[in-house]
């Protein structure tokens, strides 16, 4: 890939970071029954504590993704290190999909009898199966890489 493709891609995910950070700083303030709550009570919730610690798993995903970039562009995608990037982002995305999972069944236990976490369970369904075929795409791509990185060591091993 040219080098200019690469810091593309690259500044789009830190972009991508830097609107999830947003998100998970500005969205607490302006939700629904927070208008009327002190900021320490904001961000005690255990909803709120618990986006924050999943939040953890999306941030490493992009930043192997970052580095995995940075791997193309050394032309050094043929490496157990780019191997082991694509291992983590799986991971990555298999654990956010457990995690969403769980808030969804938090919220569909513990809702209040006055809110319909249809929403939310929706929205936790789609992510979920966003999730999964992140991981399958990046399993099948980890799989086809490191097959390549084999046969080329074969390959150096004869000649």
């Amino acid at each position: 890939m040219k080098r200019i493709s690469i810091l593309f891609l690259q500044a789009v995910i830190v972009l991508i970071g830097i609107v999830a950070l947003i998100i998970l700083i500005r969205f607490p303030l302006t939700e629904g029954r927070a208008q009327n709550l002190d900021l320490f009570s904001i961000y005690a919730d255990p909803l709120i504590l618990y986006s924050y610690a999943s939040s953890i798993a999306f941030f490493v995903a992009l930043y192997k993704a970052f580095r995995l970039l940075g791997y193309i562009g050394q032309n050094k995608l043929f490496t157990p290190t780019s191997v082991k990037a694509l291992k983590s982002i799986k991971f990555c995305a298999i654990l956010l999909c457990i995690l969403i999972a769980a808030a969804g069944v938090y919220i569909n236990i513990f809702h209040h009898k006055d809110d319909d976490p249809a929403g939310f369970i929706a929205m936790s369904m789609i992510l979920i199966f966003i999730g999964i075929a992140i991981a399958t795409a990046l399993a099948v791509l980890e799989k086809i890489l490191q097959n390549a990185i084999d046969m080329k060591n074969e390959n150096d091993l004869t000649i």
